[in-house]
């Protein structure tokens, strides 16, 4: 965790200060101030190998991320904008829209954008691998923009995303990412919804309760599709349904929560003197060799490389 204030820095440099570490949390972008000569702001940074949450408050300044930053610095992963006072607005892919407090968005900075916002603003803006996003919402389909965050499942987000920044000195790095995997689960749910309002809710059930399920089985290696289906009582082919739509199937979600599962013993201390074939075993995988393949797939390093550098 760290904390930045331009009121640590020469009032000349105070605009080159926040430049230098905003575009180093966020990402290639242009700085447009509204009051160079007195710009204010401040910001708290927390975060892991996996997410990063920033609280922010500033002067008025307008962010923009051209076509030709797109393509010199790509950048696929996603940004969660929630403001807490004052307003944001958001223009990317042809759409403006408008945020206050009690609405958030989604963007990507794979695409070019502009963000700008008043000086009364103070907002959170929370960091989402690529992964994390395009296999649960699709992203063939337009991105969710201007979500309802005072009621229901918004308000659940909302709430969340308030505790992690509130509770920043009192957590540790696998708590951080195990409530950042909820909120990230929560918030594909809470989009898909707003993009295919029609969706039966029996199938929104079914989805959120085998969720629930492999959650808390997912170190059983019989668990599958079929054992699912016979312990909660419905039809693998509804199962199958409610988590297609959401864009993954019975397996791949047995296997990600499997592996969440394995990245999280392995940053814990009480689980050093397990070997990487205890923990295979240990979290449902029938060997070390296929957790190996498996975990190096989804997070770019070896079961034995995250234990010894990324605890």
């Amino acid at each position: 965790m760290e904390s930045r204030t331009t009121g640590a820095a020469d009032p000349r440099e105070r605009t080159d200060f926040w430049s230098e570490h905003v575009g180093a949390y966020q990402t290639s972008m242009e700085f447009r101030y509204a009051s160079p000569e007195t710009f204010r702001g401040e910001l708290t940074r927390q975060g892991t190998d996996t997410y990063q949450l920033v609280d922010w408050r500033s002067d008025r300044i307008e962010y923009v991320r051209t076509p030709r930053q797109v393509r010199r610095a790509p950048d696929p992963d996603y940004r969660f904008l929630l403001p807490l006072s004052g307003e944001l607005v958001l223009r990317q892919d042809g759409r403006e829209t408008r945020l206050t407090p009690g609405a958030g968005s989604l963007m990507t900075l794979g695409e070019p954008f502009r963000l700008l916002h008043d000086a009364s603003l103070r907002g959170i803006i929370f960091s989402i691998p690529a992964r994390e996003i395009d296999g649960p919402l699709n992203r063939k389909s337009p991105l969710a923009t201007g979500l309802d965050l005072t009621t229901g499942l918004g308000l659940v987000v909302h709430s969340m995303l308030r505790s992690l920044a509130d509770e920043r000195d009192r957590l540790t790095t696998t708590e951080f990412d195990a409530v950042s995997d909820r909120v990230v689960e929560l918030l594909c749910m809470l989009a898909s919804g707003d993009d295919r309002p029609d969706a039966p809710s029996h199938l929104t059930e079914v989805e959120a309760v085998v969720r629930r399920h492999v959650r808390e089985h997912a170190a059983d290696p019989g668990l599958t599709g079929t054992s699912m289906a016979r312990a909660l009582g419905w039809s693998l082919r509804q199962i199958q349904l409610a988590l297609q739509r959401v864009g993954t199937t019975p397996r791949e979600l047995i296997r990600e929560e499997r592996l969440r599962l394995v990245r999280d013993r392995l940053r814990c201390g009480e689980c050093e003197h397990m070997t990487i074939t205890d923990l295979a075993y240990a979290s449902g995988f029938s060997s070390a060799s296929a957790l190996s393949t498996a975990f190096k797939a989804r997070f770019g390093v070896s079961p034995r490389e995250m234990r010894h550098g990324g605890r």
